[in-house]
């Protein structure tokens, strides 16, 4: 039996086809890629250790020791506390912290809370509640903070700090 020259022609054009297309098909990784996972931080561990630096903030400005509550910011921090101007700057957030270490009455303590902490194992901003007590142990003040910290040398340093008491019963 003799050949049908359609029939030869329509197999070459077929095995063409699977050539082409198969050369033209996306070549494959033969090695699989690794997906880089974002490692999520220890938000448990970096507020534990931002409760650690406002245990120590507390017990410095209880003690009205300026030099160790100043060790506890960046040169370059702005400081926003309440009823006082925008500071900018250790010089400038130093004099309204002794003003305020200043009007402090003998006896009282300072505490610091920690409530939240958001962030990266680099830039952290904390939400944090203040309570004052006098002498005898009654709570004088309370109010609530805002701060950003930033870990520079390995440790977390205080860049940014903002703070306000709550209203006074009248």
């Amino acid at each position: 039996m003799k050949p049908n020259p359609f029939t030869l022609i329509l197999a070459v054009v077929a095995i063409t086809s699977v050539c082409v297309t198969g050369c033209n098909a996306p070549a494959q990784k033969a090695d699989a890629t690794t997906e880089q996972v974002a490692v999520k931080p220890d938000m448990a561990a970096i507020k534990t250790e931002i409760q650690a630096i406002e245990t120590e903030w507390a017990s410095a400005t209880t003690a009205k020791d300026i030099d160790k509550v100043m060790a506890l910011y960046a040169d370059d921090a702005i400081e926003m506390a309440d009823d006082e101007p925008m500071c900018v700057g250790k010089a400038a957030i130093r004099q309204v912290l002794l003003k305020s270490m200043k009007a402090r009455k003998a006896g009282t303590t300072v505490n610091y809370e920690t409530t939240d902490v958001y962030g990266d194992d680099n830039v952290v901003t904390e939400v944090g509640k203040t309570t004052i007590k006098d002498a005898a142990g009654k709570v004088v003040s309370t109010g609530k903070y805002v701060g950003i910290f930033e870990k520079r040398d390995g440790k977390f340093i205080c860049i940014r700090d903002i703070n306000n008491e709550d209203q006074k019963d009248n």
